[in-house]
C-alpha cells in the first residue's frame, strides 16, 4: 500500500524537535515534483530545517489544507524493543517512532497528493507541513507569515494529529514560562543569614498549587475535556551548586493549559503576585532576592463550533456522528486564530501511543485514514 510504503521512508528520518529535518522534507519535495506538483520550501534562518507547503489543483480559489508536522520526540532513555527508526510491523499494528504522531497521517497525505495531481480538481488541496511542533508550534509560524501575505488562503483546514479518526473542534491553548528566583549565597552552617533561592522557587510552588485548586474549585469548565479545567503544571526545576552553600539561584519551567475562554493572563497575574509577596519577604534579608517570571512561548487554543462547515464537512468524510476535544495542543489554533482558516484535528491512530517506547498506529487507522482522503479527493474533483 502505497501509504505505508512512504511512511517507511518518513520513520526513517530521525527528525527529533530541533534537529535538522531537510532530508525528509527534500524526500517529501522529490515525491510531489515527481508528481508534477509544485511545492515552496519555508526554510529556518540556518537552512536546516523547513515548512513545505503545496497547492494542487487550481490556484485562484481557496480550498482544504492538510496540515502536519515532521518531528518527532526523542527516544533517548526508553526502552524499544525494535529500531524506532525503522518501520516495523507486527500483529497489525505498525511501529516507529512518530507512527501515530504523526507521520503516519502525512504519510497518508502524501499519498493522496500523488493520487490528486492526476485528477481534475475544481477545488484545490494544499499541503502544508511543518517543524518543530512538538516544541510548541514554533517552525509552522513563519509559514503562516506567508499565508498571511498570500492573496488566497485556504478555506478550511484538517490537522492530522491522531484522533482515532474521530473528528476534534477543540483543545486547550498553552503558555510556557520560565521563573528565576535570586537569593543570597551564604554558608550553610549560617544558613539564616543568606536566602535560599530553592526556598523561593518552592514557595512559588506552592502558590501554583493553590491557585490550580482555586480553578478546580471555581475556575469554568468544559466537559468535554478529560480534564475539564485549565491546569497549571510545573515540569523542571534546577538550583543549587554544593550541599555547603545556601543557593543563589533556582530556575523552574512551568505551564498553562487553558480552556477557550478562560484567560492565561489572568491566571499568569495571579501568579506574578504571589511572587511578589514572596520577594517583598526575602528582600527583608537581602535587597539582592527577587523573582522575575517571563514567558518563552505561547500557542492558542483551537475551539471551532460544532455547527460550523468545516464539522459537517470532515464529518461527512469520516461518517462521524459526533465531535471530541482533545489534550494536546496542535497548530490548529494558530491557522485559525492569525488566517481566520476553520479547522478540526482529525488523523489516525492514538495519541495514547505518542511520546512512548514502542508507539504504533493500527494498520487498519492508516486504511481508514486513506478512505477519509479518497473521499476528500471526491469531493474535490466535484466541488464542496
Amino acid at each position: 500500500m502505497r501509504s505505508i510504503e512512504i511512511l517507511d521512508h518518513l520513520i526513517a528520518f530521525p527528525t527529533i524537535a530541533r534537529s535538522p529535518n531537510i532530508e525528509l522534507i527534500s524526500f517529501c519535495r522529490e515525491l510531489l515534483g515527481a508528481a508534477g506538483v509544485e511545492s515552496t520550501l519555508i526554510a529556518s534562518e540556518d537552512g536546516r530545517q523547513a515548512n513545505l507547503y503545496a497547492t494542487i489543483g487550481p490556484k485562484d480559489r481557496p480550498g482544504v489544507m492538510l496540515s502536519g508536522h515532521t518531528d518527532v520526540v526523542p527516544v533517548e532513555g526508553q526502552a524499544w524493543s525494535v529500531d524506532p527508526f525503522k518501520l516495523t510491523e507486527r500483529d497489525g499494528k505498525l511501529f516507529g517512532r512518530g507512527a501515530a504522531d504523526m507521520k503516519g497521517f502525512v504519510a497518508s497525505a502524501l499519498a493522496m497528493a500523488e493520487r490528486a495531481a492526476t485528477r481534475n480538481l475544481t477545488t484545490p488541496l494544499h499541503l502544508a507541513l511543518s517543524y518543530d511542533e512538538e516544541i510548541g508550534c514554533v517552525g509552522v509560524r513563519s509559514m503562516i507569515d506567508m499565508l498571511e501575505q498570500a492573496p488566497i488562503r485556504p478555506a478550511m483546514c484538517i490537522v492530522g494529529e491522531p484522533t482515532g479518526l474521530a473528528v476534534a473542534t477543540g483543545h486547550k491553548g498553552k503558555t510556557d514560562l520560565r521563573g528565576v528566583f535570586t537569593g543570597k549565597e551564604a554558608h550553610s552552617a549560617l544558613a539564616p543569614t543568606g536566602v535560599n533561592a530553592i526556598y523561593l522557587a518552592s514557595e512559588f510552588v506552592e502558590a501554583v498549587r493553590a491557585l490550580q485548586s482555586e480553578i478546580v474549585e471555581t475556575g469554568p469548565k468544559d466537559g468535554d475535556y478529560d480534564v475539564p479545567y485549565t491546569t497549571l503544571h510545573v515540569g523542571k526545576i534546577a538550583g543549587g551548586v554544593a550541599l555547603n552553600i545556601v543557593p543563589n539561584r533556582c530556575e523552574i519551567a512551568f505551564e498553562i493549559r487553558s480552556l477557550a475562554g478562560d484567560d492565561p493572563r489572568l491566571r499568569l497575574d495571579k501568579m506574578r503576585a504571589a511572587a511578589d509577596l514572596i520577594e517583598a519577604q526575602a528582600r527583608q534579608v537581602s535587597q539582592d532576592a527577587g523573582i522575575s517570571i517571563e514567558v518563552t512561548n505561547t500557542y492558542p487554543g483551537l475551539d471551532t463550533p460544532p455547527d460550523a462547515a468545516v464539522v459537517d464537512f470532515v464529518k461527512g468524510l469520516t461518517g462521524a456522528n459526533g465531535t471530541i476535544k482533545v489534550a494536546f495542543g496542535t497548530e490548529g489554533g494558530l491557522f485559525q486564530e492569525r488566517l481566520g482558516t476553520p479547522t478540526v484535528v482529525c488523523g489516525p491512530g492514538s495519541m495514547a501511543q505518542g511520546h512512548k517506547p514502542d508507539e504504533f498506529v493500527d494498520r487498519d487507522q492508516i486504511d481508514r485514514c486513506d478512505e477519509m482522503l479518497g473521499a476528500l479527493l471526491t469531493r474535490l474533483e466535484h466541488g464542496l
